[in-house]
């Protein structure tokens, strides 16, 4: 395809989705641009990251807002500005209300550290420990009007080991969802993601789906 796909980002920490994105658009396996970077923190890092790429960056404060809708209706009138066609949640601590749903359709994704649907919302990974599963990871999926609840696009798995703390933990998911997250940006910049109902299916299904999405190395 010709035409690279707009992306929007937000972001409200230091972004290391984000430059995992950069990348992977840098070195030319995600045909997609990053149209703007939006943050809700002036001091975010995700702001830093991506004037040193040369992607334009915005503040809006939510603290110079009096409600929730205005604030979501400001940041929807720059990413429309932007022309934005995907917009990607980084790390943006803020939940999204319907009017900003409904204007990006199926079009608004998010990366949460847990193989959804089990252990959503916050400290996932602390949640994970604490219930002594054997096995937990991240998910792609797309944002719906729930907590955590959209439509799963790619997960992968990562092993809990007897030793683990909730830092070595969170970082051997992290570098799966820096993985992940490219991938699944770029099979819908491709447009092979196909929704049906609640299942994201995807058009051609993958080659050898163990070995590039579901099924890291045991790290």
């Amino acid at each position: 395809m010709s035409n690279k796909l707009r992306l929007g980002i937000l972001a409200s920490g230091g972004g290391t989705n984000l430059q995992a994105i950069i990348d992977r658009i840098q070195d030319g396996t995600l045909h997609a641009e990053i149209a703007l970077i939006l943050s809700n923190k002036p001091t975010a890092g995700a702001l830093q990251r991506g004037r040193l790429a040369g992607i334009p960056t915005l503040c809006i404060d939510q603290q110079q807002y009096k409600n929730r809708l205005d604030f979501d209706r400001a940041m929807v009138a720059a990413l429309n500005e932007a022309r934005v066609e995907l917009v990607v949640l980084a790390g943006f601590m803020r939940l999204i209300s319907n009017e900003f749903l409904e204007a990006f359709p199926d079009r608004i994704m998010n990366i949460h550290p847990a193989l959804l649907p089990a252990f959503s919302g916050l400290n996932a990974q602390q949640q994970a420990l604490d219930h002594g599963t054997r096995i937990t990871g991240c998910t792609v999926h797309f944002v719906d009007a729930g907590v955590d609840t959209g439509p799963i696009v790619v997960q992968a798995a990562v092993p809990v080991l007897q030793n683990d703390t909730l830092e070595t933990l969170s970082a051997r998911i992290l570098r799966q969802e820096h993985r992940i997250y490219p991938e699944a940006i770029r099979l819908f910049a491709e447009g092979r993601l196909r929704l049906e109902g609640r299942r994201v299916l995807i058009d051609p299904p993958l080659e050898n789906p163990d070995q590039t999405l579901l099924s890291p190395p045991l790290s």
